[in-house]
């Protein structure tokens, strides 16, 4: 069902929200600005029902927050440092977005977009989304979409598809975040299992500065489930960010028949799973949620929030030495990433 509201988006029309129901009582809610992740109710084997998502009062609220709150993020999600890549002999310098460098597709990335909507039903979406020549710095002309799925084993399955009219690099996620007790409470109490060998260092400012490490040894290695809090702030790598903001090299190929992580409420009564066929996971512990609106009068906190967006690693426009494809889409190929997310109350 397709609800409008009288508040106003940036371009001056109404937010649309829409709403998508399964035959097991879950709820998913959808805004077509920045083709965002609303909220999502799980209900409890208790009786209860549960909110999973971070989220604001109100549609207007997400306008004037910073922390991407389950939007879609592109052309590029993540960051490209110093806002520049060469492609085919050409240096491109694109809007930089958290100077000098671009953080998920720049300052005027998809996230604060209005997509529209194609067609909808009870239970799926499909938004498109048109990106010109030139679009924060990026060359040519690019269509996106996004189809979100609510299935009746409790997944949003998301499918973001794109092609271009021009060689240019694309990756996009969606920035939901997780706290699976509901609430404001601490999702460093949670438990979290990630299926990767390899995480990748980064500097005060996000930006991969060498090259993969493994993660036997390191508070990174989440190959067996630990409670998140358990090494938290350990060591340099997350000191220089407030916590865990890193991207994991997932073991998995592209293949959805796996979980690549798991993630436990404290009080052991949701998991989710996540599936991608993305090539790594950023694992971002919500280190400066500090002041982002909330549902409640109170705004969020820092680490009341956990993301786990699927992508390429980050900066990787600049690093084809990397062992995954290339992020380089070229006209007549189409890019297609599956990311899904599902819950389960135990």
């Amino acid at each position: 069902m397709l609800i409008e509201t009288p508040t106003l988006a940036p371009d001056g029309l109404p937010f649309r929200l829409l709403t998508l129901r399964n035959s097991a009582g879950m709820v998913v809610t959808l805004m077509d600005w920045g083709a965002t992740l609303l909220s999502a109710r799980i209900p409890l084997k208790e009786g209860s029902v549960r909110e999973a998502l971070l989220g604001c009062a109100s549609p207007e609220h997400y306008t004037s927050q910073a922390a991407f709150l389950g939007a879609s993020v592109g052309r590029y999600a993540n960051r490209i440092a110093d806002s520049r890549f060469q492609l085919a002999g050409e240096t491109y310098q694109l809007a930089p977005s958290q100077a000098p460098n671009q953080l998920h597709g720049g300052p005027e990335g998809f996230d604060k977009r209005r997509w529209q909507v194609v067609n909808q039903n009870d239970t799926s979406v499909l938004f498109t989304l048109e990106s010109a020549d030139g679009d924060q710095g990026f060359p040519g002309n690019l269509r996106a979409t996004a189809q979100y799925q609510l299935t009746e084993d409790n997944r949003i399955a998301i499918e973001y598809r794109a092609t271009v009219d021009k060689a240019c690099p694309v990756n996009l996620t969606n920035h939901v975040y997780f706290n699976l007790d509901g609430g404001q409470s601490d999702v460093r109490n949670h438990t979290l299992s990630i299926a990767a060998d390899q995480y990748l260092p980064v500097d005060e400012m996000g930006i991969p500065r060498s090259g993969l490490k493994d993660v036997t040894g390191t508070s990174f290695d989440f190959r067996k489930p630990k409670q998140i809090a358990n090494e938290f702030l350990s060591d340099d790598d997350q000191r220089k960010v407030n916590g865990y903001d890193h991207a994991f090299l997932l073991n998995a190929k592209g293949e959805l028949s796996q979980p690549v992580a798991t993630v436990w409420s404290a009080d052991n009564k949701l998991e989710l799973k996540v599936f991608t066929t993305a090539p790594a996971l950023q694992f971002y512990s919500g280190n400066f949620l500090d002041g982002t609106p909330s549902r409640e009068p109170q705004p969020y906190a820092a680490w009341q929030g956990l993301a786990l967006e699927s992508e390429f690693l980050p900066d990787s426009p600049n690093h084809p030495e990397w062992p995954q494809p290339d992020c380089t889409l070229l006209p007549g190929e189409e890019y297609v990433s599956v990311t899904e997310y599902q819950f389960t109350s135990l």
